[in-house]
């Protein structure tokens, strides 16, 4: 029990680091300073290789450690910093997205091809879930209608799909390599 806790306790401390790493990656886009980030991906790759309950605390420590003013989102900003900005519902949808990815994740078929439209469909329940919040922190921080702000997101969806394409593949290579990782008929990983 306690070699699980603490297995638990540093894969959930290395895919922290891992969407950390994610945040140096940010591509400025539009008037409303939501950039293009690999950390969306990061979520919801977290999601499908450790679960809701692990991945939803990757996630969760990966946003305290930029409370305590450590660099941890794109651009090298941190948490704290983003708080008052436009993006602060993205980082709230980042906790549902992971903890939505990994529990749509949690019993999956046997076949790659299963796997890959289980996965692909899961991140984009992620994405929407990302898109949803934000829209609602642009409301809050815009002044935007909340059609607007939906509609804002637009310009970010093609390379969001694709980046829910890469995640899905790489899930399903990394489970097939690594299946101890997060075991096929666990429900609470």
């Amino acid at each position: 029990m306690q070699k699980n806790a603490i297995r638990d306790l540093v894969l959930i401390a290395a895919f922290a680091a891992l969407i950390i790493v994610l945040g140096l990656v940010a591509i400025p886009v539009g008037v409303l300073g939501v950039p293009i980030v690999l950390q969306n991906m990061g979520v919801i790759l977290v999601g499908m290789l450790l679960g809701w309950k692990r991945g939803t605390l990757a996630v969760i420590l990966f946003l305290a450690v930029g409370l305590l003013n450590v660099p941890n989102l794109a651009g090298m900003k941190t948490t704290l910093a983003a708080l008052s900005g436009p993006t602060i519902g993205y980082l709230a949808g980042y906790i549902l997205a992971a903890f939505l990815v990994g529990m749509l994740t949690a019993k999956r078929p046997s076949s790659s091809g299963g796997q890959f439209a289980l996965f692909t469909g899961a991140g984009i329940v992620g994405l929407i879930a990302m898109y949803v919040l934000g829209s609602i922190g642009l409301i809050f921080r815009t002044d935007l209608p909340f059609t607007e702000a939906l509609l804002s997101n637009g310009v970010y969806i093609p390379l969001d799909l694709v980046k829910v394409v890469f995640a899905a593949l790489i899930a399903i290579a990394v489970l097939k390599a690594v299946p101890q990782l997060r075991p096929r008929t666990s429900r609470t990983a």
